[in-house]
């Protein structure tokens, strides 16, 4: 059997070498011809992950068409691409996809499940594969957990099956809802938590600024259908408590130069995409329609617009009292 990943970004790079260092052949379609022939004549990807000796197993193609012989394909790109590349891919009826982007595309306020369908028409099986996972540590083979959700119970349990490595272990979820609720909003507080360390408003702000996100999630999540359980899973919480807390996250990051003063073109400026800039104002008028407070998100929001950081913080500081 064939597994096709699409994305030769550093997360669709980690998870083609994740699955063929459980034996199976990986197909993996990279839009950048250098990343093509530096995974296939050198089995590395130097651009965008470097440092990191591939599988032989792996073989890179930049033509979509060659995905076709795979039965299963591990959808990476970035959110807000997703509806394009599928749309050149040759899925077939009944395709099996798993869609490990995390975001809200911004034109329809869709989740990325319901762009993969109406892309790949009513015969795909999807599943969204989420949870706290950097890119550099899956590659490496260092101990990870994520969620893998899939409304059928069937599907959710061959592919965990399928996925299992002694070192990366999914968890079957059919709340598939949760699972990309807490996907999307993590990235959107993680650049948050980054303003903080930016801006060096110490460890208490950024541990209350974690918790009362997690409480934004949960009340999004909870109005758009998804359980409560999953957003305290890996998926949300879990995913979360990473994304904020190291500079490995493209995020937080992000957020960090936010913090201090740096211009938001200049920190855009760069091959690594950061979901949660786009995701931000799709998430805070999708938040506004459901009737959801979000004012974490829309501070984050605004500072991508260009509000003011110190008067963005004094706004937060002076919201009215409340029990929790």
């Amino acid at each position: 059997m064939t597994v096709g990943v699409i994305g030769g970004g550093a997360w669709g790079t980690a998870l083609a070498q994740m699955v063929a260092r459980g034996g199976e052949d990986v197909i993996l379609w990279a839009l950048e011809p250098d990343v093509v022939r530096a995974v296939n004549d050198l089995h590395q990807n130097p651009l965008y992950l470097p440092g990191i000796r591939l599988d032989g197993r792996i073989r890179a193609t930049g033509t979509t068409g060659d995905l076709a012989r795979a039965d299963l394909w591990l959808v990476a790109v970035p959110a807000q691409f997703l509806r394009a590349v599928l749309a050149e891919c040759p899925v077939s009826h009944g395709a099996t996809l798993i869609l490990c982007a995390k975001g809200i595309e911004g034109a329809s306020f869709a989740l990325m499940t319901d762009v993969a369908a109406t892309v790949a028409g009513p015969g795909a099986r999807i599943a969204v594969l989420s949870g706290p996972s950097f890119a550099d540590e899956v590659a490496r083979g260092l101990p990870t957990a994520v969620t893998l959700a899939a409304a059928d119970r069937g599907l959710g349990e061959t592919l965990v099956r399928r996925l299992a490595r002694p070192n990366f272990r999914p968890y079957w979820s059919d709340d598939v809802v949760g699972a990309e609720i807490g996907g999307a909003v993590k990235n959107v507080l993680a650049i948050a938590c980054g303003v903080v360390e930016g801006a060096g408003l110490g460890r208490n702000a950024n541990a209350a600024l974690i918790a009362r996100g997690f409480a934004e999630m949960t009340r999004f999540g909870l109005a758009r259908g998804a359980r409560a359980e999953t957003l305290a899973g890996l998926s949300g919480l879990g995913d979360l408590v990473l994304t904020c807390s190291s500079a490995n996250s493209r995020n937080y990051t992000l957020g960090i130069g936010l913090g201090q003063g740096r211009p938001v073109r200049d920190l855009l400026a760069t091959r690594s995409v950061a979901e949660g800039v786009t995701t931000a104002p799709v998430l805070v008028e999708a938040a506004r329609r459901a009737g959801v407070e979000m004012p974490i998100a829309a501070a984050v929001a605004g500072l991508l617009s260009g509000t003011d950081l110190a008067a963005t913080i004094a706004t937060l500081l002076a919201r009215p009292l409340r029990a929790e």
